[in-house]
């Protein structure tokens, strides 16, 4: 593959698609639309490299009555996580870090982690940990580290300082300060947990390349992909393809945030948050995508190994999700699906209850953006939207079962 963005649409019966049956897809995104779920949205397919499927339905500016349309910049919120996992991933490829470095190599800060004791009502009621946080546990959700999404009082305290979302903590470096600060929701190694690990990792490839996150990304992964549009904060000569960003609430779909205002305007910007602070373009995810189907390489820019990749994209827990997760919200469900280094992996569809092949892995964003590459069928799948929260519809499946659907060739 030559080029993106404006990659012509292939016969998708060359690439074992049945058409009619994708036709399904716009009426289905198009009734969202119509019926006021979401604001608007696009779906690109791509197999064997080639662009099988793409469109758009709904508006980027419901107010305006704006189109959706292909090379909108769009906040894709967690799914910065794969992109920083593979930053650490070309770094452990370098001999620069390893998996099992402890945290408090790189940063100090994270040495002599307490943890806070059950039932705990303050967040001084804690002990020692008995095992030092590592890299992989970073990498994999299972240091004990917390979200605004956590259990009630670490969740509320990392609410209350927006760690993980701030753009403008006054940097990357003092917020993950911050976190270390805070105690462990759980003995590291022990639960998984969705968790501030991708902004921890983010500073620890700022301390080992010399370089800030932003300066990292561009340099080593968004230049040699040619992913042009992509970055921490949409650039005053792109705020014109910035959409609004909607949330669905009790009275119906309502603005979130205005991209005048937003808060990824150029200039606002001072911490470069590694687990959710990207925005893009679709084509640009698709770049990045497309380098991880194809083993690591892009147009002759190889960013990781073909073995690298394989085992960062395999299950790295000894179980699915459901046996080792805490009961709270995260992008996946749990029942017959593992994490991997780049996000959730696919053990058993049956299990899960989706439309999957084993070894399928991608991720999610906030704001209901959502990838997977699947290494058996050959193929990379991206939905964009701009709306919140991403359960509050069920496009993930629905997308699922649309795409295998009308998958029916090799």
């Amino acid at each position: 593959m030559s080029q993106f963005g404006g990659e012509p649409v292939r016969d998708p019966a060359d690439l074992g698609f049945d058409t009619t049956r994708l036709k399904r897809l716009k009426r289905w995104m198009q009734r969202y639309a119509d019926t006021g779920r979401w604001p608007g949205g696009a779906v690109l397919i791509a197999r064997h490299g080639k662009l099988a499927f793409f469109d758009c339905a709904g508006y980027a500016d419901v107010e305006a009555k704006r189109p959706w349309q292909r090379d909108l910049i769009a906040r894709i919120y967690s799914m910065t996580k794969p992109v920083t996992a593979v930053a650490l991933l070309m770094l452990y490829e370098e001999a620069r870090v390893h998996f099992d470095d402890p945290v408090e190599v790189y940063l100090p800060e994270f040495k002599d982690m307490q943890l806070l004791i059950p039932g705990a009502t303050s967040l001084d009621q804690t002990v020692p940990v008995k095992t030092r946080p590592t890299i992989h546990h970073l990498l994999t959700h299972t240091s004990g580290l917390s979200l605004f999404t956590g259990p009630r009082l670490l969740g509320e305290a990392y609410a209350k300082e927006a760690l993980g979302l701030a753009k403008d903590y006054g940097g990357l470096d003092k917020m993950v300060r911050r976190i270390a600060e805070l105690p462990l929701e759980w003995e590291p190694g022990t639960r998984w947990q969705y968790s501030a690990g991708s902004d921890v990792i983010g500073r620890i490839v700022e301390v080992v390349s010399g370089l800030t996150l932003d300066e990292y990304f561009a340099k080593r992964i968004f230049e040699p992909l040619g992913m042009a549009d992509t970055g921490f904060s949409v650039p005053d000569t792109g705020i014109g393809r910035f959409p609004p960003m909607y949330e669905l609430t009790a009275g119906g779909m309502a603005l979130n945030e205005a991209p005048e205002v937003s808060a990824w305007r150029q200039g606002k910007v001072d911490t470069f948050c590694g687990g959710g602070g990207l925005v893009g373009t679709i084509d640009d995810y698709w770049r990045f995508a497309e380098m991880l189907r194809a083993g690591g390489e892009l147009n002759g820019e190889r960013i990781l190994s073909s073995r690298t990749l394989r085992l960062a994209a395999c299950n790295h827990l000894p179980g699915d999700l459901a046996s080792l997760a805490t009961e709270v919200w995260a992008e996946t469900q749990f029942d017959g699906v593992g994490f991997g280094l780049l996000g959730s992996v696919v053990l058993d569809p049956a299990k899960a209850q989706i439309s999957a092949q084993p070894g399928d892995y991608g991720w999610g964003g906030a704001a209901g953006t959502f990838f997977w590459v699947s290494p058996v069928d050959d193929m990379v799948v991206i939905l964009f939207t701009q709306l919140l929260p991403s359960s509050a519809i069920p496009v993930r499946k629905e997308l699922r079962a649309l795409v295998h659907g009308a998958l029916t060739g090799v």
